[in-house]
């Protein structure tokens, strides 16, 4: 196994207590009354106790880094050039209803570029992490992207908007130009796992519309770091910026990203 920076081992300490608490709180989501009301509202309180973890743990061993947490919310730090970007909860709806395919992650940013990178899965006790230039692990074991390249033999992640939000005319559209032409189209509700399960190979790629910068900046690395391509859907634009991803292993990256741009 790699040695990991001093900074990953921050990262490593802050996400497996709030991953701890996350757990706690998920085992009691099942007897909650089944409420729309409930549910949610715990679910954002869990959401909420686990960020404000992370923010201490992190702001504790490193007071001079910026973070940003759920939602876009931005503590400055006295350090411009270092900030933490943290995902407390991806997957809420899945958390709510007992679904096990859940996230947090924590990413670190430097002058602008992700170095640094963790995600954890708490329910199936699998930690993704990934550093500038030593690769993607999980759980101890070095991972790599597929080697698949034969679209019709390539199963891809994307994501859904939720409800009446989002554009979902245009991803009905993608499903339908995409789907016939690749081996399976997947959408488990979790965009930081869905990067993750690129990076280790389970999935072959991935493309999504509509993100936040703070849902896809863990995923990103993990993917890069596994030796797999990350690009806007809009070419030579930067995915954090335009919240769109198109992220698959290296030689089948070229196919997919013309089937998704065609229109």
């Amino acid at each position: 196994m790699a040695q990991w920076s001093a900074n990953i081992n921050v990262m490593l300490k802050a996400i497996r207590v709030a991953g701890r608490a996350m757990m706690r709180d998920f085992k009691e989501v099942d007897k909650l009354q089944v409420s729309k009301k409930g549910p949610n509202d715990f679910a954002k309180r869990a959401d909420q106790r686990a960020e404000e973890i992370l923010q201490e743990m992190l702001f504790e061993a490193r007071p001079n880094y910026g973070f940003v947490g759920t939602g876009g919310r931005e503590t400055k730090g006295e350090d411009p050039t270092r900030r933490w970007i943290a995902q407390p909860l991806d997957g809420l709806d899945n958390f709510i209803h007992g679904l096990p395919h859940w996230s947090l992650s924590i990413a670190l940013e430097y002058k602008g570029s992700i170095v640094a990178a963790v995600i954890l899965s708490p329910v199936i006790e699998e930690l993704f992490l990934a550093e500038k230039g030593a690769g993607t692990w999980l759980n101890e074991q070095r991972v790599r992207v597929s080697g698949r390249t034969a679209l019709d033999q390539m199963v891809f992640a994307t994501e859904f908007p939720s409800g009446n939000k989002g554009d979902l005319p245009t991803h009905l559209k993608d499903i339908a130009r995409i789907a016939p032409g690749v081996g399976g189209v997947r959408s488990l509700g979790a965009i930081g796992l869905d990067l993750a399960y690129t990076a280790a190979g389970r999935y072959d790629g991935i493309w999504a519309r509509e993100l936040k910068h703070w849902e896809m900046a863990a995923g990103l690395l993990l993917v890069q770091e596994a030796g797999g391509l990350c690009q806007a859907i809009v070419e030579h634009e930067d995915p954090m910026q335009t919240g769109t991803i198109i992220a698959a292993n290296g030689e089948g990256h070229a196919k997919f990203s013309k089937l998704v741009r065609d229109k």
